[in-house]
């Protein structure tokens, strides 16, 4: 079994370092302290990320100040990677990674490759020292992306963002989930596994069992209980009692999925999205289910027959959009004053004899 080459999580050996150590043997190649302290709390390196303002106060200085000194900091540190103490090593082994995800991958992914740990403190630390690599490519986190890495021989930020914006456009083209074999397709990505990695670096786009979206639609990114219950309906292809749905949420891979049957079952009958087709059994509308007593789906019948049925008729078209029991049905129409008896076991809505 190949085994992904990683950083050390502890003390160093041979060739082989923590990611910490990396970025504090970094760090040391800065004269100042007080640069050294920009970019360790900017990057978040060794605590939460701080902004502009906050280290500017704690400096005494004003935040454009801290902003200057950021990028010529690092600036001064990319012109001189090379003689950066574990560049080299760093920058192989977050390429090897990255060649078995696309080329090209979202930090906290990258992360849980070459790292001890994939924590926020692991992924800034990650980010960093992929900043400095001159063959990789970096793309900063904002309202669009996710923070990413990428390699700079395969495809520049420029490149990268234009390759998510044809993804973008396929899944949109495609209107649904689909693979990404037949995104990759559709947008003219190159590989598969190329459009995967790029498409997870948008904020845009989300993926679920397999199947790839837009981020608003619920099949691929369920927000909340109505939503799963969705996605549970959808994939199983047919009607399910409220049970059955909790179970399969509690046994799939959505995020959060620690819900009670009640609320659940509560979720259903709220959810204009949810028929009640029999006794606790939910379908979804769109197949084709109208919310409805079973005496309604018997004058719908009968309505859209135009003419007298037989009680077998009437309970056979019944039973195509409702799961109830035969006697169920027999009872309404017999017992019901809007139905009529107009010929031996033959109904007819009481409205049309009028």
């Amino acid at each position: 079994m190949q085994v992904e080459p990683k950083f050390m999580a502890n003390k160093p050996v041979t060739n082989e370092v923590s990611v910490k150590q990396v970025v504090s043997d970094i760090l040391d190649t800065v004269e100042r302290e007080r640069e050294r302290e920009i970019v360790a709390r900017r990057f978040g390196l060794f605590d939460r990320k701080e902004t502009l303002e906050q280290i500017g106060e704690l400096l005494g200085i004003t935040r454009e100040r801290v902003r200057q000194l950021e990028k010529v900091i690092v600036t001064r540190l990319k012109a001189n990677a090379a003689n950066l103490p574990h560049i080299e090593e760093g920058q192989n082994i977050f390429i090897a990674a990255l060649e078995t995800t696309g080329k090209a991958a979202r930090i906290s992914d990258l992360t849980a490759k070459v790292a001890a740990d994939d924590s926020r403190l692991e992924q800034s630390r990650v980010a960093f020292i992929a900043e400095l690599c001159p063959k990789l490519v970096v793309i900063n986190e904002n309202d669009f992306y996710y923070n990413a890495v990428g390699i700079l021989e395969a495809h520049d930020e420029k490149a990268m963002k234009d390759q998510i914006t044809r993804i973008i456009a396929a899944i949109k083209t495609i209107g649904k989930p689909t693979t990404i074999e037949k995104i990759a397709i559709e947008g003219k990505i190159k590989s598969p596994a190329q459009a995967a990695a790029l498409a997870s670096i948008s904020k845009e786009l989300a993926t679920l069992n397999g199947q790839w979206g837009l981020i608003k639609w619920p099949m691929v990114n369920p927000r909340n209980i109505r939503d799963k219950i969705y996605v549970i309906l959808k994939e199983n292809g047919t009607h399910m009692h409220f049970n059955e749905i909790a179970s399969a949420i509690k046994d799939s891979s959505f995020k959060r999925k620690d819900v009670t049957t009640q609320a659940i079952h509560n979720e259903l009958i709220k959810d204009k999205r949810f028929v009640l087709i029999g006794r606790g059994i939910y379908a979804l509308k769109e197949w084709g289910y109208k919310k409805g007593t079973v005496s309604d789906i018997i004058a719908q019948v009968l309505r859209e027959a135009g003419e007298p049925l037989h009680r077998d008729e009437i309970v056979k078209r019944v039973l195509q959009s409702r799961f109830v029991k035969e006697t169920t049905i027999l009872l309404n129409l017999q017992g019901k004053p809007q139905f009529k008896r107009v010929a031996k076991a033959t109904y007819t809505l009481a409205e049309t004899t009028a």
